[in-house]
């Protein structure tokens, strides 16, 4: 389980109630690029054309539930084999296992904010993209509840 929300140097869960969020699924894979700042998706994935700007990530594993958000700062549209954001181990651990589309949209973000009470999966989790705000991540403590309250 992560203690981000307890450490002294986390960044404030201070965001705009209103402020707009797309949560995403990730693996321990992907939520590891989260934390260095990026978060690819394949460029015919609806997200990639949605406004937002915040992500939201809710992790399979180990804890089955959202724990952070982050701002997002940009979104770069990278081919395989062309400079950017990720290299070829990035493409390998976070696009090849799901398609073999050779252009994604990577956002890229700065420090995760940890939310002071995790969403708790009591269902299915999250699949594909969810739709909501900052203060429906902040009032919802199950996944059931956050679909509730989001547009996918």
């Amino acid at each position: 389980m992560d203690l981000d929300r307890f450490a002294s140097d986390s960044p404030a869960d201070d965001a705009p109630g209103d402020a707009r969020v797309c949560v995403v699924a990730t693996r321990p894979d992907t939520f590891e690029r989260c934390r260095s700042g990026i978060y690819p998706a394949p460029r015919s994935y609806d997200r990639t054309r949605e406004a937002f700007e915040y992500m939201a990530f809710y992790r399979t594993d180990p804890v089955s539930a959202v724990t952070h958000y982050a701002p997002v700062r940009a979104r770069t549209e990278q081919t395989r084999g062309d400079p950017g954001p990720m290299d070829e181990a990035d493409w390998a651990a976070t696009i090849d296992p799901f398609t073999d589309e050779r252009v994604v949209v990577v956002f890229e973000f700065g420090d995760l904010v940890p939310l002071d009470s995790p969403v708790e999966n009591d269902r299915n989790g999250v699949r594909g993209a969810w739709y909501c705000t900052v203060s429906d991540l902040r009032a919802s403590a199950t996944t059931s509840a956050l679909s509730r309250r989001s547009r996918t």
